[in-house]
């Protein structure tokens, strides 16, 4: 809603965070990165929501460390639950609302079409467990003033992500074998961002949303892409699938989310995953490798 004009980033200093705010350059927006608040801290919280009185907080903070989840739940329930929670209190009563960003491992990862806003969870991984747990914290205390939104397979400029460990790699390798049998929609951070700010500035009813890059894809495909965008053969990438690589965590075979429910209330979708790789590209997102 235009009304909507003071916002609060948490986890500001992140990869998405740091999108949101490029998103929001020039407007009434609070950035807070993880030295700045602690989002399982109430007292931290309250005092700031009290401070900054936002219209709209977009809780960008979170424990992605899917492997090390696996053996330190706590800590990833901590922020990941525990957080929103807090956060989700702390706006009960006031005229904010809350966008928490969530994933796609909330689900099993094993269906064949688009996993819809509604469709049943089934976390297989510490990590989605936590996740969820701050899902439905957030939908139970901040029922009529919040968006949960799910996203994917997200990559940008800052912090460590696939495209870059790619890059890396092939500078390093004569060839690279990737995965080949998980499936997902690769998503640009800074598209991302965008979509969340378009999700508080909406009039869309409270509730679970989707948003990633349309369209979907490989591990081994968005590593042939990301060759493409290096003007380097993609035949130099292998494919080999996810027993080749055994991992703490087990990662979703099927990860494609469906925008359904964020087309009906009328949101535009984000752009086509490769369109998306290739202006991130162009945009110099990659220039550290």
């Amino acid at each position: 809603m235009s009304d909507r004009t003071r916002w609060l980033i948490t986890g500001a200093s992140g990869q998405l965070g740091t999108d949101l705010c490029a998103a929001l350059a020039g407007e009434d927006v609070h950035p807070m990165g993880r030295g700045d608040l602690d989002i399982a801290d109430a007292a931290a919280v309250a005092e700031v929501i009290a401070r900054v009185q936002p219209d709209v907080v977009v809780n960008a903070a979170a424990y992605t460390a899917v492997d090390a989840a696996e053996s330190d739940e706590n800590a990833a329930y901590r922020v990941n639950a525990a957080g929103p929670a807090v956060l989700a209190a702390a706006l009960s009563g006031t005229a904010a609302w809350l966008i928490h960003v969530s994933t796609d491992y909330v689900f099993p990862g094993d269906a064949s079409r688009p996993y819809e806003v509604g469709d049943s969870t089934g976390p297989k991984s510490a990590y989605g467990r936590t996740k969820l747990a701050g899902e439905i914290a957030v939908r139970e205390l901040l029922p009529e003033a919040s968006y949960v939104v799910r996203t994917a397979w997200v990559y940008g400029a800052t912090g460590k992500n696939f495209v870059k460990t790619m890059i890396r790699l092939e500078r390093e390798h004569e060839t690279v074998s990737v995965v080949d049998d998980q499936r997902g929609s690769p998503t640009w951070s800074a598209d991302l961002a965008l979509g969340l700010v378009a999700q508080g500035r909406s009039a869309a009813p409270p509730g679970i949303y989707h948003c990633t890059n349309s369209g979907d894809t490989t591990w081994f495909g968005f590593t042939q892409a990301i060759f493409e965008e290096l003007a380097t053969d993609p035949a130099r990438v292998r494919p080999t699938t996810t027993d080749a690589f055994p991992r703490p965590a087990p990662r979703p075979a099927y990860s494609v989310l469906s925008d359904a429910a964020s087309r009906t209330v009328g949101l535009r979708p984000l752009p086509h995953w490769r369109d998306a790789l290739h202006r991130a590209f162009a945009a110099g997102a990659f220039r550290e490798g």
